[in-house]
């Protein structure tokens, strides 16, 4: 209290009775939460799709497997980083959100890493993801300071030069595969250069087109070229339509020539054979040949010739074959 006339000031003294007590009393529970927090510092959890790596005093010691870890509390520090998640960056544009169904994207602020010179000094829009793994923890948080902003770099870097080394037609259209495959390699091998921990699982260009200024022309110039390839596949066509045709044709009237030559090369040589044959053996014996060779032509033409009338050397007897030739035929009609 303070008193007016000694001018002092006089404090009431705690009760140091009172005060152990109180420190007596809570002594239990104070203990219980310096256990608590001791335990909650000691034990964490690693999920299944993690790796967590300790440092003591900011020193790596080792990398735990998921599940429940012990660490020494306040000493030791863990890192959980996600190997087994595949990560992704975009490069040209941004998800803004994504769904089961439908995904909004953005391009605002990404011009400058998607805008790209070709090896033929043109210009194009491309807009690529690089989806990746970490494969090795320790590399990924020790080795590079920031290892997504490196990896970011890298890939941009890689991508520029790939496209730059093709033309403005290849990237556009059939060689979008072999440039996704190109930076792929390129990417992963700059990585491991750098040792940053991670594997490159895919390089997919999502979209590739001509910058927005010149986009109509370039429209026009592939309309035109598209409309050039399709007239040259119809003369093609019609090639192959008329030529194989005419050299089909071409070739069957030769071999028709062909076969009628050998078929009277054929014959004339078997006429001469046979007239060889006949005169060896007319050589031989000309009386016996004579009549033979008459013989057999009779045999030929009689048969041709209608009613005969058959006489001798001289003419004057008339055999009676007329009856006997009508009979006959009246005899194989009724038969």
């Amino acid at each position: 209290m303070y008193n007016n006339e000694n001018q002092e000031f006089n404090i009431p003294r705690p009760d140091s009775n009172k005060i152990k007590a109180v420190i007596k009393t809570a002594r239990p529970f104070i203990i219980g939460m310096i256990l608590v927090i001791i335990a909650f510092s000691s034990f964490f959890q690693v999920e299944p799709e993690e790796l967590g790596v300790i440092t003591r005093f900011g020193k790596y010691t080792r990398t735990v497997d998921p599940g429940l870890n012990f660490k020494m509390p306040f000493a030791e520090t863990v890192y959980k980083v996600p190997v087994e998640r595949q990560q992704k960056l975009e490069f040209g544009f941004r998800t803004t959100s994504s769904g089961s169904r439908n995904s909004e994207f953005t391009k605002s602020n990404t011009q400058d890493e998607s805008l790209m010179l070709t090896g033929d000094l043109n210009l194009a829009d491309v807009e690529w993801v690089v989806q990746y793994r970490i494969d090795s923890a320790y590399n990924f948080l020790f080795k590079v300071r920031n290892p997504v902003r490196s990896l970011r770099d890298i890939s941009e870097a890689a991508m520029r030069q790939v496209v730059g080394d093709r033309t403005v037609n290849e990237v556009l259209t059939v060689g979008r595969t072999e440039v996704a495959n190109s930076a792929q390699v390129m990417i992963q091998r700059l990585s491991n250069e750098y040792s940053l921990g991670v594997k490159i699982d895919q390089v997919v260009l999502q979209d590739v087109n001509p910058p927005d200024p010149v986009k109509a022309a370039f429209n026009a110039v592939n309309q035109a070229q598209q409309e050039r390839e399709t007239l040259i596949n119809e003369a093609k066509s019609e090639y192959n339509k008329v030529i194989p045709k005419a050299k089909g044709q071409a070739q069957e009237t030769i071999q028709k020539a062909e076969g009628y030559a050998a078929e009277r090369v054929n014959n004339a040589q078997g006429e001469v054979a046979r007239f060889n044959d006949l005169y060896t053996e007319y050589v031989k014996a000309p009386d016996v040949t004579r009549r033979r060779i008459y013989l057999e032509t009779m045999k030929e033409v009689l048969p041709k010739l209608g009613n005969k009338i058959i006489t001798d050397s001289k003419g004057n007897n008339v055999l009676p074959l007329l009856q006997m030739q009508m009979e006959k035929q009246n005899t194989q009609k009724e038969n």
